[in-house]
């Protein structure tokens, strides 16, 4: 393709762009699509002659979109959102475009002085106080994993890198029976292992940790021989947004010791509003804090905020400087590579800039007050229904809930089957959990085109097909 056709396709594609977000709450939210049915329409061989672009793109349209799942659907109200805006997406098309690899800030200033400057003004718009630096990772499970290394070397002093684990007592990480899989994962990648993750039971209206059973963990594993490294807090768990009292947490740390993680990644977001910090009440005093403008900052995956009070000490895990990655004669830069795992680095910061550059803080604050208060307002009206339950209390946007007419012998079926009936319906998309034993449906409401009609709308299906599914035979 030559320069010429480029621009021709350019102006194609951003004309394709804007038409699809226009209509695109005119389309089935899921994919309606069969395993096997997009594989079987590709062609089994490349092609050895060019195509052309009329060709490509005709296919994409026919092909995949039908095939795709519409996370930029207005009732999207399933797992947490993954938002773009346009000025996202026009930044990523400028960073793609530059297709600069941002490791080192010899290899790209701009990208790295822009990261440090963006990462400032989302420290001040969540309230972490002055000190914190921050990063942008892939993930919020990149993140995690990062604390969790950092974690486990400063309990190691420094040696497990040089040394290996095998040379020490096992190391134990903390958390509630309600933190992220990703935290279970980053001890499999850290070589902290499985059961060295203590999870721990919860208690309180916000299912935060008990704090009596995490200290009452920590000193036995140190009588036992074993070597605690860190806590991770959650706030605004996956399932049904539960929330540690980090304050509490951070305290028994102190007493031990002990490193201490936040994984905000949907509820973070929320933090630009005042009125929902204290929910992240004693953060001040964790060593690091992660939450994703890709879910709920409009800004298009991927970008995950990773804040950290001592930028030596992840670096210390982190960084490794072979002379072909040394920046010579520039004392005191940063080098971004040394926060993160992976070496290569994408210019994330690029699109967080044009967002809050486009919309300001105030509106980003007022979208998220008209989706918690949308989703407060739902959640009333279920409660309402005699034959719905409310099986836990909204957090910010998430709540759950379970169609429970009496005398039904069934309930977790017939809720599985409520579920599966709403999401082939097409004009919502919700998804499952479990709560106190108990299957239920969860709801969460984020999307950037979401208005107030798009969520009563969601009282209006739940309803209807409940009332078809209740009366069809199992």
């Amino acid at each position: 393709m030559n320069l010429d056709t480029f621009r021709i396709w350019a102006h194609k594609t951003a004309d394709w762009a804007a038409q699809f977000l226009a209509t695109v709450r005119a389309r089935p939210v899921r994919a309606p699509t069969k395993p096997g049915d997009i594989f079987r329409a590709l062609p089994v061989s490349p092609p050895q002659a060019p195509e052309t672009m009329d060709a490509i793109f005709a296919d994409f349209e026919h092909l995949i979109v039908p095939g795709m799942t519409h996370w930029q659907h207005p009732r999207f109200f399933a797992y947490f959102p993954a938002n773009a805006s346009p000025p996202s997406v026009l930044a990523e098309y400028l960073t793609a475009t530059l297709g600069a690899q941002c490791m080192l800030w010899q290899t790209s200033p701009a990208a790295t002085e822009l990261e440090q400057r963006v990462m400032d003004w989302l420290r001040q718009m969540i309230g972490l106080p002055e000190g914190f630096a921050g990063v942008i990772q892939d993930s919020a499970s990149s993140a995690t994993l990062a604390a969790i290394l950092t974690a486990r070397e400063k309990a190691l002093g420094w040696q497990g890198n040089a040394k290996g684990l095998a040379a020490h007592p096992a190391v134990r990480i903390y958390c509630s029976e309600h933190c992220h899989s990703s935290i279970d994962k980053a001890c499999w990648i850290a070589g902290i292992g499985q059961d060295n993750l203590v999870k721990l039971p919860v208690s309180g209206p916000l299912h935060g940790i008990d704090v009596g059973e995490l200290e009452a963990a920590i000193v036995a594993d140190k009588a036992g021989g074993l070597i605690p490294a860190g806590i991770v807090t959650c706030v605004g768990g996956t399932s049904i947004g539960a929330c540690d009292d980090v304050a509490a947490v951070c305290a028994v740390a102190k007493r031990h010791g002990l490193y201490v993680h936040v994984d905000a990644a949907w509820a973070g977001s929320a933090m630009i509003c005042p009125e929902f910090r204290h929910l992240i009440a004693g953060a001040e005093n964790a060593d690091s804090f992660v939450f994703n403008p890709h879910k709920w900052l409009l800004t298009n995956f991927d970008c995950s905020a990773h804040f950290v009070r001592d930028p030596e000490s992840l670096v210390r895990a982190l960084g490794i400087r072979p002379a072909y990655l040394q920046t010579l004669g520039r004392d005191g830069i940063v080098n971004f590579s040394e926060w993160s795992v992976p070496l290569g680095r994408r210019f994330r910061a690029l699109k967080l800039w044009f967002v809050v550059r486009s919309y300001g803080v105030e509106a980003l604050q007022q979208l998220i007050r008209n989706h918690v208060s949308w989703s407060q307002e739902l959640a009333e009206k279920l409660r309402a229904e005699p034959d719905f339950e409310i099986t836990s209390e909204p957090v910010l946007s998430l709540f759950s809930f379970r169609y429970a007419p009496k005398g039904h012998p069934t309930l977790d079926q017939l809720n599985a089957r409520l579920l599966q009936a709403v999401n082939d319906d097409g004009r919502i998309y919700l998804t499952p959990t479990t709560y106190a034993g108990q299957s239920v449906i969860r709801l969460q409401v984020g999307q950037t085109y979401t208005t107030r009609d798009d969520v009563m709308m969601a009282y209006d299906v739940i309803r209807e097909v409940a009332g078809r599914v209740r009366t069809e035979p199992a």
